[in-house]
This record gives C-alpha cells, sequence and structure tokens, in this order.
C-alpha cells in the first residue's frame, strides 16, 4: 500500500508542475487522482488516457513476467513521453531509449499507433501498447 501512495504522490506531483497540464480536453488540479494500469498497478496512466481493460495479457515465465496493455485517447506521443520521461524514473525505472525503460530485470516498452476515433471517424486517437517483459539474458 504504501508505494501506491508513492507512485501517487510522483504522479500528481508530475500533473501539478504541468508536464501534462496542457493536453486537449485536460487540465491539472489538486483534485485530479492518479490512475494506475489494472494489470501493471505500480504504472500510472497517464491522465487523457482510458486503459482498454479487455487487452490486458499477464503471463509469469520462469524468466519473470510478460505483460501486455494498451491505452487510447486525444493525446500527442510526445505528451505520453513527457509523462513517462518524466515519472518513470521517479518510481525506479531507467530510461534507456525513447519510451523504453528498465527497472529490476524488467524491460518497459511503450508502442505508439495513431487511428481514428470509430464515433466520430475523424478525431485523431493515439493508441498506447505497454509491454512489459523480462531483460537481460
Amino acid at each position: 500500500m504504501g508505494l501506491k501512495i508513492l507512485i501517487a504522490t510522483v504522479v500528481a506531483a508530475g500533473l501539478l508542475s504541468g508536464v501534462v497540464g496542457h493536453a486537449p480536453g485536460f487540465s491539472a488540479s489538486a483534485q485530479d487522482v492518479p490512475q494506475f494500469i489494472t494489470v501493471l498497478d505500480d504504472l500510472p496512466l497517464v491522465p487523457g488516457l482510458v486503459e482498454d481493460t479487455e487487452s490486458g495479457t499477464v503471463f509469469d515465465t520462469a524468466r519473470g513476467r510478460i505483460v501486455e496493455v494498451f491505452a487510447s485517447g486525444a493525446l500527442n506521443k510526445s505528451r505520453v513521453l513527457a509523462f513517462y520521461d518524466d515519472t518513470l524514473p521517479q518510481l525506479g525505472w531507467r530510461r534507456v531509449a525513447s519510451g523504453v525503460f528498465q527497472r529490476e530485470g524488467e524491460s518497459l516498452s511503450l508502442e505508439f499507433s495513431l487511428g481514428l476515433d470509430t464515433g466520430s471517424g475523424s478525431t485523431p486517437v493515439l493508441t498506447v501498447g505497454f509491454r512489459l517483459m523480462p531483460s537481460g539474458g
């Protein structure tokens, strides 16, 4: 429980510092409650993205866990990268490349695709794939 409080504090500090405060349809305030990816409960979800909870896949292997989940929203890639570049190092992750982080024998990668909102057909929607795998050999 203590880790979740620490993560929520880090995410809230990032929100209040303006890391994501200029994303379309989002304005940061002290009332914003950080959300976490359901299958990676220690990984914050950038405000403005909505997790596809049915997309979560989790495997436990002898080398470690393998997790894949998707979230989407009307944000741009640079905002999402800025959020995670700022937030994840405070949670013990080390950035090794754009959208790639490592921590304690695990590698987290963010993959991006751009599509159109299925309702309107004209609003751009960014989908972010979160993939966690054992790192190293």
